[in-house]
């Protein structure tokens, strides 16, 4: 595990302090911590944030004080046997293998760290069983949230529709959507063919949190709570860090709880009937041939119109009401991030090393300039970026943001990083398919030349006279005449 990992999961111990939920007694006696270690947790995270809590780097680090990988593995399993037994017996135990083996026998003060490095969570489960670890570790949530902004749930879905993709194949995208789950609103979406990817969740979280172009889209800020499966695209460290600087919590429930998915199966159920049935191209399960006629564009478009002038103002079932009256008729000031440059990092999440020149940044085949990088030039710096949008990039430089540099031969447009390699790909090709046409015209008439000088040679060197030499026959044995 590295630094930023355990960084997180210290953070994740003292994070119901934080908010005021558990003491820290509690903590200590359930997660088996000192006291004093978790007092000094708390002061570093206060002052230094992350950093702060994650671990020193040691001057023995790497080298094993008495023990194997195979014989710790050994002292775990022997411990989480059930039923329990004294350290005391399993420091017997791996004696007796050990000298057995011919192998080098840990103290007991070995044995007993090996144990109490043991997590908590996995000591319930062997001992206790599933019910009780449950019980214990299972993260709890109200199923239905209070206030708006409270519990955010998302999700993915790919949509019973083919659309035409950028090479005018018919393909089903793939919708991830964000709910409000007080009142059932959409504060932010993406559609797009890229498959589920922790990528898809920054952006349609973009999207959510911030203020969105149509007056009649209300609904945005920073959730309290963010509700989904565990699946890797939601539970990246990325994603905990943005969670962590916003100030909000992440949720994650098992992959087939019915309470972790309800809301956002709920609304792909009812996209599926009241919109997607109605346009062409529509194919459920069991439909494969059908001809995709809209582009993503268009189904972008027709989605965003439905959602906004016709879900959100539609009478919701099971909370009598419209998901825009609920949401907007709670008395609230919705929190939004100190600045839109710390939200840009939920979406800026692709970072690369450049070396800036007297002309700009070369990026992508592609320069990018701005004079706040006059300052810079030599220097080694750190660029983000949104793979959607080449038009502009962001400079770092420790952590600082330079500048917001942009590419004129972009300026004005919104080009994507696949359609500037699309346009190149397509520029090669044309290229290598013109040098083919090329050479099979010069090889259908002279086969054999291949470049200028040799046909220079060819058409000025004389003609070289045959010589015959005589035959010789080779003698095989010694009776050949």
């Amino acid at each position: 595990m590295d630094i930023p990992d355990v960084a997180l999961e210290r953070y994740k111990i003292i994070e119901p302090f934080l908010q005021r939920t558990a003491t820290l007694e509690g903590i200590s006696k359930a997660k088996d911590i000192p006291l004093r270690t978790l007092y000094n947790w708390i002061k570093a995270f206060k002052q230094k944030g992350l950093h702060g809590i994650a671990p020193k780097r040691r001057n023995d680090k790497g080298r094993h004080r008495a023990a194997s990988e195979e014989i710790v593995r050994l002292i775990q399993g022997l411990f989480l046997r059930t039923p329990p037994v004294p350290i005391t017996t399993v420091h017997r135990l791996v004696q007796e293998i050990c000298r057995k083996n011919g192998w080098r026998t840990p103290s007991y003060d070995v044995v007993h760290e090996v144990v109490s490095a043991i997590p908590s969570n996995l000591k319930t489960l062997a001992h206790e069983g599933p019910k009780a670890y449950k019980q214990a570790f299972g993260l709890l949530h109200r199923f239905e949230a209070e206030r708006p902004n409270e519990i955010w749930q998302a999700d993915h879905t790919p949509l019973d529709i083919f659309v035409l993709d950028d090479r005018q194949r018919s393909v089903k995208p793939w919708l991830t959507v964000i709910v409000d789950d007080y009142s059932r609103a959409v504060p932010g979406y993406l559609l797009s063919f890229l498959p589920p990817s922790s990528m898809r969740v920054a952006l349609a979280l973009r999207q959510a949190i911030w203020r969105k172009d149509e007056v009649e889209w209300t609904v945005c800020g920073i959730p309290e709570k963010f509700y989904s499966d565990r699946g890797s695209d939601f539970t990246s460290n990325h994603i905990d860090q943005v969670a962590i600087d916003l100030k909000f919590e992440t949720v994650q429930t098992e992959p087939d709880d019915p309470q972790g998915k309800g809301k956002c199966e709920r609304f792909f159920l009812t996209v599926h009937e009241m919109l997607l049935s109605s346009l062409p191209g529509y194919a459920p399960n069991g439909h494969a041939e059908v001809q995709a006629v809209l582009t993503l564009e268009q189904l972008e478009q027709r989605f965003r119109k439905w959602l906004v002038s016709d879900y959100h103002s539609r009478v919701h079932s099971e909370i009598n009401a419209t998901p825009k009256s609920r949401w907007e008729d709670f008395p609230f000031i919705p929190r939004m991030p100190d600045s839109p440059e710390q939200l840009d990092l939920l979406l800026l999440t692709v970072s690369k090393t450049r070396r800036v020149r007297r002309d700009g940044i070369r990026f992508s085949g592609l320069r990018y300039f701005d004079v706040g990088l006059s300052g810079y030039v030599g220097e080694d710096v750190t660029i983000r970026y949104d793979p959607r949008d080449l038009a502009f990039i962001h400079v770092y430089s420790e952590n600082a943001l330079i500048c917001k540099a942009a590419c004129f031969e972009l300026s004005g447009t919104t080009v994507s990083l696949k359609e500037v390699q699309q346009a190149r790909n397509h520029e090669s090709k044309v290229q290598r398919q013109q040098l083919k046409a090329l050479l099979a015209v010069a090889d259908k008439h002279a086969p054999a030349l291949t470049s200028p000088e040799r046909v220079e040679q060819k058409l000025e060197a004389p003609p070289v006279p045959s010589i015959e030499y005589p035959k010789f026959k080779i003698k095989r044995f010694a009776c050949d005449d």
